[in-house]
């Protein structure tokens, strides 16, 4: 049982709220008992689980420490308003290949809700992977895991450079869309092929200009309504289901 915020295995998790830190160990925080599941059933390598006096682990026949902590050590850790007591510690996966013919790229998401959505609903779309370009949130930041609802371990998210990953999926036969309101046509009015890669942007500046001039197709979602635009996860959604349908 650890009793002081100052232990350092204490230190070395409360270390893990940090990008720096999580990139240095390979490894992220975890909270909760329906994320440890769904990380335990992908096969992700938990390393550690961090439990608080009184709450029980479930049977869930792992192979990794167990540490108890007191209420309060747990509030130091817990990133969450209503903790469950119960937290893990799991290993970065290796980037997995970039197979399938529906793939999504995003350029500059910053926020972590907006990019675990969007992961989510990539993943219940059946879209085959998530590419993420420079300046787009880091994907183990918690808020975008637990916005992932689990997802962030069922579906391949690379981080990547976009321009050659675009060269690289042009070259393979994709059909390229970025979502975009200028110089753009309603994406109902657009054939699906066979392979698509969609571009969605940052939610204020939109995607960048370079990436606009390689895609195949500009698309936009139309607005009936008195609103300036969608927020970008839920365009996302809209526009992979549309792919998908």
């Amino acid at each position: 049982m650890l009793t002081s915020a100052k232990n350092e295995k204490v230190k070395n998790w409360k270390k893990l709220h940090m990008r720096k830190e999580r990139i240095n160990s390979e490894t992220f925080l975890i909270e909760g008992f329906h994320l440890i599941e769904e990380a335990i059933q992908s096969k992700w390598e938990i390393k550690e689980i961090i439990l608080q006096e009184g709450t029980i682990l479930p049977d869930w026949n792992i192979n990794c420490s167990v540490t108890e902590v007191t209420e309060n050590v747990f509030q130091q850790i817990s990133q969450t308003k209503t903790p469950q007591g119960i937290a893990a510690v799991v290993r970065f996966r290796r980037q997995q290949e970039v197979t399938g013919d529906y793939i999504l790229l995003l350029d500059s998401i910053q926020d972590p809700g907006n990019l675990g959505t969007i992961i989510r609903t990539a993943d219940a779309a059946g879209f085959d992977a998530v590419i993420l370009g420079e300046g787009t949130v880091d994907l183990y930041n918690d808020k975008v895991v637990r916005a992932t609802q689990g997802s962030i371990f069922h579906i391949p998210v690379r981080q990547e450079n976009l321009t050659n990953r675009i060269q690289v999926l042009k070259q393979d036969g994709f059909s390229i869309w970025a979502s975009a309101l200028t110089n753009s046509k309603d994406y109902h009015k657009l054939t699906i092929t066979s392979k698509v890669a969609l571009i969605l942007g940052n939610e204020g500046a939109g995607i960048q200009a370079k990436f606009l001039e390689t895609a195949d197709e500009i698309v936009k979602i139309p607005i009936y309504g008195k609103a300036e635009s969608l927020n970008v996860s839920v365009a996302a959604g809209i526009l992979m289901y549309h792919i998908k349908g």
